[in-house]
């Protein structure tokens, strides 16, 4: 099977293990209330309701807005958790760094492993809990599958016009992994409760080997990179929401920059806890 097969094969194949899994998610929270009708939790569409900041070892500071969350599916029977996000970190906003007058894509190799990156962003994403009906303190399966166009800087010799000129390309990604929550509060005020979570997860993303040499032409690769990442948060409404990730790749990316990544984040919710 060609490498594009294999790409579309394991989105199909992930994208069937959210459905079931959210399916049986949509089950368990139908229940009976007092008066014997029938009640169904549903989500509600958010919109540029929440966003991030983020610090990266490396020197990459990004921020983005989430310009929508909604569900995609049949009310009342099942529902795929929709996100589309925007303007977040992306060389084309950025100086790069310069070496001999020559621009670097050093920035890719934090976008490949992050999920939330590049200059659009459409993903499935969420929790599979693992016991219903919900506790503050719950294990569950955390996934994302998505698209993002991600831009990478023309390398070549300083006199070529086209030498540092951005390049926009697309980029498929997955990442599941264990999530671990319990709760959180201020000392004062256990009636703000938030959370504080703890997750591990492994990364993959594709891209042609074609489009990456259309701007990195000495680049040797087959599209894919991988790797883990080791995380921990706390949200608590109106008070905090911060995140510290680690990542490290499987092996080091063709661009020989693949230290380990630590990322700090800075979460915003306009309409309650994010």
């Amino acid at each position: 099977m060609n490498p594009m097969g294999k790409r579309v094969l394991a989105m199909l194949l992930i994208l069937g293990f959210i459905l079931l899994g959210r399916l049986g998610e949509v089950a368990a929270a139908t229940f009976m209330d007092t008066s014997g009708k029938k009640k169904i939790t549903t989500a509600k569409t958010e919109v540029f309701n929440a966003g991030f900041i983020d610090l990266a070892t490396n020197g990459q500071v990004g921020a983005s807005a989430r310009l929508v969350k909604l569900m995609v599916g049949e009310p009342e029977k099942f529902g795929i958790p929709f996100s589309v996000y925007g303007g977040v970190s992306n060389a084309a906003f950025a100086q790069n760094s310069m070496s001999s007058g020559v621009k670097s894509n050093e920035h890719l190799v934090t976008q490949f492993i992050t999920p939330l990156s590049g200059l659009l962003n459409f993903s499935v994403d969420g929790i599979l809990y693992r016991k219903l009906p919900q506790k503050i303190t719950r294990a569950g399966i955390v996934y994302q599958l998505g698209e993002r166009v991600l831009t990478g800087v023309r390398t070549g010799a300083y006199t070529n016009p086209l030498t540092g000129k951005p390049y926009n390309f697309l980029n498929t990604y997955a990442v599941t992994g264990l999530y671990l929550q319990t709760g959180a509060w201020e000392k004062n005020k256990p009636s703000n409760l938030g959370i504080c979570w703890m997750a591990l997860r492994y990364h993959g993303c594709y891209t042609n080997p074609k489009q990456l040499n259309q701007f990195m032409s000495s680049l040797q690769t087959n599209g894919w990179y991988t790797g883990f990442s080791l995380g921990f948060g706390i949200e608590i409404n109106s008070v905090i929401n911060i995140k510290a990730i680690y990542y490290r790749y499987d092996k080091a990316p063709e661009m020989n920059y693949g230290l380990p990544i630590y990322q700090f984040s800075f979460n915003y919710a306009m309409n309650g806890k994010n």
